[in-house]
Order: C-alpha cells, then structure tokens, then sequence
C-alpha cells in the first residue's frame, strides 16, 4: 500500500530535519484526538487552522504601534505577524528546525491581543481582577473562544509556543524561534515606522548598535538571524556582543518611540475607550453577544467581558463605544 502525503513528509522530516527539530511523527498531540490528515502533518494542519479563524482575520484592524494611522504603509497586529512569521521560517530553515510548526506558533502568537495595542492590554489588565496578558489571552482564543466556544484543538507543541512568545522558555526549539524573531521584527519594522512618522531620524539611532548590526531594516534583520544560525544548538541564542546591541537598541525603542510623549498622544484616549466598555459591559453581561453571555455563565462575568473586548478591532471598539456613549441625533 502506498504511503499518503502526511506520511512522506513526515519521512522526509525524519531524514533531514536536525535531531534538536521537533518532528511531526514526535508530537504529543492534541487534547481531543482527531483521525490524522492524509494530506498534511498535524504542524501544517494548525498552521491551517490559525489563518483560517476569525481571530486571525481581525488582526488586520488591530494597532502595533501607531493608532488607526491615516497612510496604510504601517504596521498593523496582522503584518506584524507575517513579518515574525517569514523572520522566524528563514532561521528554522537554516537549523533545519520544523518550519510547519514554527510558522503554525508565529501566525498564532497574538491571536489574543487587544484592540490599541500594548495600551489597550495594559488598560485590560489594570481592571480585570486577575490580570490579563495578551500570551495568555492568545492561549485562551484557541482553546475555548475561536469556533464558537469549542476551540482549535491544536497540537500541545503549537499552545506551548504561543503561550511562551513573551515569557518562559518555549520547551521546543520552534517555539523559542518565534520569541527571537517577535522581537527581531517589531523592533526593526518600529524603527521605520517611526522614521516614516517623523518621530526617529535616521541619525537618532544608537552608534554601537548601528555598527554592530547594521544601519538598515535588512541589514539588521539579517545580522541577527545569522547570529542566531551561527550559534544555536539545543538553543537558541545569539553571539553575546549581538544581544548587548539587539538589547540596547531595544530599550532605546521603549525610551523614544513606545513610551514616547509624541506616539503616546492620543493613546490616553484609546484607554478610556477600553475602560469605558468594560465597566459597561461587567455591569450589563446581557448586551454582549450570546457566546460571551455564555462564558459569563461559564467562567466568570470579567473573564467573559476581557475575552469580548480583547477580540475587538480597534474600529469595532471605537463604534461600540459611539454607539454606547454618544446620544443618537434626533429625526422627524
């Protein structure tokens, strides 16, 4: 009998792949077992799965740095995705690490993420009683919210990767690859971004950081993944005098751009949205949509309103908050 797609592919992963690559045919699996696919490896079908949910379409109308900026060359949460996604493939690819499972993590990593970026999260997080996180809420997205509450019922190494993007140490290789490369991407593509806005120049950028990884985007992209390829094994990390460049030039991104007076100007605003909404919705858990009704019921009242504010677009946010807060006119 011959051998479907799935399983050649899983042949060719165990002949090429490196022994620190997590393979297909090693998966611990999923919570709910599902008769295998003929055509795709468990990896590629979650990959599948993530582009095909309706979190991952949001995205595309949710704020990386700058607010509902008017010129559509920046970067928004979906971009931003596919940028970490490509960073991260090109890396796993050179180690020979498993390129399926490291795009599956990339494209997953910020399902969870709010409406108004890192403002909106910490807005969340002020209010709901038990904090929130956006690693934690992308977790939650594929294994209670998307598909009407039932969840994606993705692999265990997929969940592990998504969840440790921020914080831990994701337990494969993949995993760690796509906590690099979130930081490789949104610091490069800040920068231009920022350069574009006219709130960075060129010139503004740390001297030793320019020298040690390069004066443009691709350049720096560049040294660092070979950085990463020239010194990872059984982990990843970088060349020690790379690090002290991606970290300094890191934090001069934090001091100048993310927590800077002329990004932050209307940011206040954007957090009294999310404010807004969720003392009105905590106070009237029947006027969110019957899923989040139910997850009320389920969970808890506050848990439900974070899982519904946080899936918002920056658009729908600011729609619903008109719609809640400021009279309708009057008509004849």
């Amino acid at each position: 009998m011959s051998k479907t797609p799935r399983e050649i592919t899983m042949d060719i992963e165990n002949m090429t792949l490196s022994k620190y690559a997590c393979k297909s045919s090693d998966t611990i699996g999923r919570d709910v077992y599902e008769t295998p696919c003929d055509i795709r490896t468990e990896f590629q079908r979650d990959r599948d799965r993530i582009i095909h949910c309706n979190s991952f379409r949001r995205l595309k109308h949710k704020t990386q740095v700058f607010l509902i900026p008017k010129s559509d060359h920046y970067r928004t949460r979906l971009t931003h995705t596919l940028e970490v996604a490509q960073i991260a493939r090109t890396a796993a690819r050179a180690l020979r690490l498993n390129e399926d499972l490291t795009e599956a993590i990339a494209l997953g990593h910020d399902l969870g993420h709010t409406p108004f970026g890192h403002d909106g999260e910490r807005t969340l997080d002020s209010l709901y009683s038990k904090g929130f996180k956006h690693y934690l809420q992308s977790l939650r997205v594929v294994e209670h919210i998307e598909k009407n509450g039932e969840g994606l019922n993705l692999t265990a190494e997929v969940r592990d990767g998504i969840v440790c993007h921020t914080n831990g140490v994701a337990k494969t290789l993949e995993g760690q690859m796509v906590k690099f490369s979130d930081k490789i991407a949104y610091i490069n593509h800040d920068i231009e971004d920022a350069i574009r806005a006219g709130i960075l120049r060129q010139e503004d950028l740390p001297e030793r950081t320019v020298k040690v990884l390069g004066a443009t985007k691709s350049q720096r992209i560049t040294t660092l993944i070979k950085s990463i390829v020239e010194n990872s094994t059984d982990t990843i990390k970088y060349d020690e005098e790379t690090k002290q460049a991606h970290d300094e030039l890191r934090k001069f991104m934090f001091d100048n751009v993310y927590y800077a007076p002329s990004t932050n100007a209307e940011k206040g605003k954007a957090c009294r949205i999310v404010e807004y909404l969720y003392k009105f919705f905590k106070d009237n858990p029947d006027k969110m949509p019957q899923l989040y009704q139910d997850f009320a019921k389920k969970y808890d009242t506050e848990l439900a309103v974070c899982d519904f504010i946080s899936g918002m677009t920056d658009d729908f946010a600011v729609d619903y908050f008109m719609e809640l807060s400021i009279p309708k006119s009057w008509s004849l």
